[in-house]
């Protein structure tokens, strides 16, 4: 009984899921560049040594913030990119909702952009 939702239906679920994030997280996420895709590109894929394109939910890529004291020539703005299919995949074989996977995912990710833990990733999650 479960529809798999469209990239830009996806794409709506992350704006949702990120609008209801601490307001303090979401300010200082700052310019981070938050995208949908069906799956990791094949660089991403070799990079991370995956087995299948349905291992990786999200990726972060950038600096994190402690270490952006100087800005690099050429640096291009931190990402995070949610994986839609993978997602699904997940969603179909677990009790959870979509939106508690996407935003888990979405923090997990964005965590890093601030150099989170597990831990305090975990903190923010309760709170969203």
């Amino acid at each position: 009984g479960r529809f798999s939702p469209s990239l830009a239906e996806m794409e709506a679920l992350v704006i949702e899921a990120f609008a209801h994030l601490p307001e303090e997280f979401r300010r200082l996420s700052g310019d981070i560049l938050i995208r949908v895709e069906d799956f990791p590109t094949e660089d991403i894929a070799e990079d991370l040594a995956l087995e299948s394109e349905f291992d990786l939910l999200g990726l972060f890529e950038g600096r994190p913030i402690g270490e952006q004291l100087v800005p690099q020539t050429g640096e291009q703005a931190n990402r995070v990119t949610l994986y839609r299919r993978p997602i699904l995949d997940y969603w179909a074989e677990n009790e959870e909702t979509l939106g508690e996977i996407v935003t888990h995912v979405l923090i997990h990710e964005i965590g890093h952009h601030f150099g989170l833990s597990d831990a305090d990733m975990e903190r923010i999650e309760m709170d969203a």
